[in-house]
């Protein structure tokens, strides 16, 4: 008779080959850019599909590279039996191996609608436990087609390459190693491994702008314009996201030549600003803004800035959110306005 360790082990499911690959690929990165040996990751895990199949990819990949890997459930407690899902995503994490698994319960505070004051209230309590647990990363299960509804919807509301950039695979604390693995990957992944997903209600409401493009608009697209929409947009995601890095990276080189202090402000030397594409000269000024006031200028507040040195005739100060800029001389004077 064979014994047990003789018998040839069943194939792996592909489903659960690629959830793997993208785990360890992530982690190795990481790895070797500063996470040392026995660090905590923590996953976010919703308990929904593309989480758990994270969760249970990570749990598979992370000790083999001597990383240690755990789980952080938030209950944002919206929906009956919130607490119930909470348990019972905790049961699986700790099932799959992963330790510490820690829950966290959040009050939901409106002003920003629904889906925003849950996604604000969920990362602020995400932050909270990573820092308190001392983990390195926190890994979310964004996949593909995430990424691809995220460019849609920038594209519709005209937000710019900062929207249309995608969601990043490595944004400080957060790492996504899912958004080249598409939606039914995990889903089959899940299937494969036996594990129970929870279908979040909220995930088919229509109310609900994301998931009118998901189940309405991305399906269109598809029928109309034929297969690999998604991917597609992902890969415009991708390249914009490259783009439009370089450009950041020039204009943090420019602003240290070209600003300077002013009374109660910054000021910008306007030939510098008027020498440069308009690329570059835009992003000066919101970074202008953004890291000196803490404010984030839209397109039209943008141009209205530039107008001062690419239209200037003279023209007073503008007023723009939190601050007033002023041509004096050959200078772009930010103050704070009260």
């Amino acid at each position: 008779m064979p014994t047990n360790s003789s018998l040839p082990r069943p194939p792996l499911s592909p489903a659960v080959a690629d959830v793997r690959v993208a785990v360890r690929r992530a982690l190795t990165a990481v790895r070797a850019s500063g996470l040392s040996e026995g660090d905590l990751v923590l996953v976010a895990l919703s308990g929904g599909p593309d989480s758990l199949a994270l969760a249970a990819a990570t749990a598979f990949e992370a000790p083999r590279l001597g990383i240690r890997a755990g789980a952080v459930i938030v209950d944002h407690a919206l929906q009956a039996d919130s607490k119930g899902v909470a348990t019972r995503a905790a049961a699986a994490a700790e099932k799959l191996g992963l330790a510490p698994v820690l829950v966290r319960t959040v009050r939901i505070v409106g002003g920003s609608g629904p889906e925003a004051a849950a996604r604000e209230a969920r990362y602020g309590a995400i932050a909270d436990v990573a820092a308190s647990a001392g983990a390195r990363q926190v890994l979310l299960g964004h996949t593909l087609d995430d990424q691809a509804e995220t460019v849609l919807l920038g594209l519709a509301r005209g937000s710019g390459a900062a929207s249309l950039r995608g969601m990043t695979p490595v944004a400080g604390l957060y790492l996504r190693p899912l958004l080249e693995v598409r939606r039914e990957t995990t889903h089959a992944a899940c299937a494969a491994e036996h594990l129970e997903p929870w279908a979040d209600p909220h995930n088919s409401e229509p109310r609900f702008t994301r998931v009118r493009v998901r189940e309405r608009v991305l399906p269109v697209l598809e029928e109309e314009l034929g297969p690999g929409v998604a991917e597609a947009l992902a890969r415009t995601a991708e390249q914009l996201r490259e783009d439009s890095e370089a450009l950041d990276r020039m204009v943090q080189e420019i602003i240290e030549e070209i600003c300077q202090p002013a009374e109660a402000g910054i000021a910008v030397d306007v030939g510098a600003l008027a020498a440069n594409p308009a690329a570059l000269r835009n992003r000066i000024i919101r970074l202008v803004a953004l890291s000196e006031f803490g404010r984030s200028l839209d397109r039209g507040h943008t141009l209205e800035v530039a107008r001062l040195v690419t239209d200037w005739r003279g023209q007073g100060p503008i007023d723009v959110p939190g601050i007033r800029v002023s041509r004096q001389g050959a200078l772009l004077v930010f103050t704070a306005r009260g």
